[in-house]
């Protein structure tokens, strides 16, 4: 059986599970897919493939504005030679959907705050803690159909713990598309690894067209199926360029050779994996607009200041920071 309908059919049988509570009314409206908390409030169609596309809202053709909450790797925040410290990678897209996020970067986000969405990359404590993502309150929780058991677990004994609703959690396969505050994105499979082996780590397209925005944490370079959706493959004809990069390095220029090669990237993957996209045509971003890199390991990349960092960075690309706002733009 080919692997996408597997996830899919998987994915299926898992949010059958939870249906207990949907109505009667829902369950027999077949344009609408329920999630596990038993809303099905957002409608859902099929692409070509047998991926599927949950539409929350129409897709807003404008720059796209994202604000970095986090850009550490796991491990305590320390601070650098400047005092500034990296909280767990997490981003903040248009100030209305968040992706990863544990309790390091609560101290970013106004009070009250409760984005529209909240996804999930994967299930490593250093991106993903129930307890933070309850508190949050997001609209919904988007996160991996292979893991979504688990997660369900997590949230129930969180929930019990906390006294905090869950809201709607909706499990996404490998192509899966969300459409939702006017931008669009897209599930792509990592190469990462966490202990769950049939686990499935994620980065994901952001799109708010012509604007293309690929977030790449954590993953050990950009694998061909990720590349193949997106349409940044060589191997294929070209299709629509990406026109902004965010993507991990864990580790710095001195620690190419590092063991987390395997599940990790560095600033010089990154760099060769941005000459070549530029080379192909299929990078094309704003004239100016660096390639950013995330998920910084202090104890890889050494503890540097800020602009020192930047410094030990060839162009195009730069350090992101906490706190740092960038507008995308095609």
């Amino acid at each position: 059986m080919d692997r996408r309908k597997f996830l899919n059919i998987s994915a299926g049988a898992a949010v059958a599970a939870g249906l207990e509570s949907l109505s009667a009314s829902a369950k027999a409206a077949s344009a609408i897919i329920p999630s596990y908390s038993g809303r099905a409030d957002i409608p859902v169609r099929k692409l070509e493939g047998g991926y599927l596309h949950y539409i929350a809202g129409e897709e807003v053709s404008e720059p796209l504005k994202v604000r970095f909450l986090g850009t550490g790797a796991a491990g305590k925040p320390t601070p650098d030679a400047d005092g500034r410290i990296r909280r767990h990678s997490s981003v903040l897209l248009d100030g209305k959907v968040i992706i990863d996020f544990t309790p390091t970067s609560e101290d970013m986000i106004p009070e009250g705050f409760h984005p529209e969405a909240l996804f999930f990359t994967h299930s490593h404590g250093d991106h993903y803690i129930p307890e933070a993502a309850l508190k949050l309150a997001p609209g919904h929780i988007f996160l991996g159909a292979t893991w979504i058991d688990r997660a369900m677990e997590d949230l129930e004994k969180a929930s019990k713990e906390t006294g905090l609703p869950i809201p709607p959690v909706i499990p996404l396969g490998v192509g899966d598309k969300v459409t939702i505050c006017g931008m669009t994105l897209t599930a792509l499979p990592a190469n990462h690894a966490t202990k769950d082996l049939r686990e499935q780590a994620l980065i994901y397209l952001i799109e708010k067209l012509p604007v293309r925005v690929l977030y790449a944490t954590d993953t050990g370079g950009i694998t061909g199926i990720a590349a193949r959706l997106v349409g940044i493959d060589p191997h294929i004809k070209p299709g629509n360029p990406i026109t902004g990069l965010i993507m991990e390095s864990t580790m710095g220029m001195e620690k190419d050779e590092d063991f987390r090669i395997f599940v990790h990237s560095s600033a010089p993957l990154v760099l060769r994996t941005v000459h070549m996209l530029l080379r192909e045509g299929r990078y094309k971003p704003k004239e100016g607009q660096p390639a950013y890199i995330t998920h910084i390991a202090r104890s890889l990349h050494g503890k540097q200041s800020q602009s020192q960092l930047d410094a030990s960075l060839p162009t195009p690309l730069k350090a992101a920071y906490d706190g740092l706002e960038v507008t995308f733009e095609a």
